[in-house]
């Protein structure tokens, strides 16, 4: 059974926040990535299996991987700051546990500690089959440092 927090959804404003930037990063739209969750501290994304996102072995290649584990993070950091915050990757590690696999991955970012200035983000990403099955494939850890948005 899900954790509750796991099912929550974010408000209709944060909501609307993060899809509109998500909308606007260019590496997402070229990967083919989308949100399939947004709640409180934790974002979920998807990228479909393709041959324009695999290595020469057939598998998702590992920076389009780490692309979508960076942005499911920083997306659940973002859900918790206000609307003039912002946030930036300042560090993150993945490791790799098996070849990305399935047809489509799918990246979810939690945070684990969020903070006035550095929030700590758990990456996770899954293989998801056809049938629904799901195998992890990386974990990381990553930290992010809130900034305010720069005026338009």
């Amino acid at each position: 059974m899900e954790d509750q927090t796991q099912q929550e959804q974010a408000g209709p404003a944060v909501q609307k926040r993060i899809h509109d930037s998500f909308d606007s990063q260019g590496l997402m739209t070229h990967l083919g990535a989308r949100l399939t969750h947004i709640g409180p501290g934790r974002v979920h994304i998807a990228l479909p299996a393709r041959p324009e996102v695999t290595q020469q072995h057939g598998y998702v290649h590992a920076g389009a991987t780490s692309a979508i584990a960076d942005s499911a993070g920083g997306y659940a950091a973002l859900t918790l700051f206000d609307e003039d915050s912002e946030v930036l990757t300042v560090e993150y590690k993945i490791n790799f546990l098996a070849p990305a696999a399935g047809t489509h991955l799918e990246a979810i970012g939690t945070v684990l500690k969020p903070g006035r200035t550095l929030t700590v983000c758990q990456l996770e990403v899954f293989g998801v089959q056809g049938d629904g099955k799901r195998k992890l494939v990386a974990n990381g850890q990553q930290t992010l440092i809130r900034v305010s948005r720069p005026a338009e």
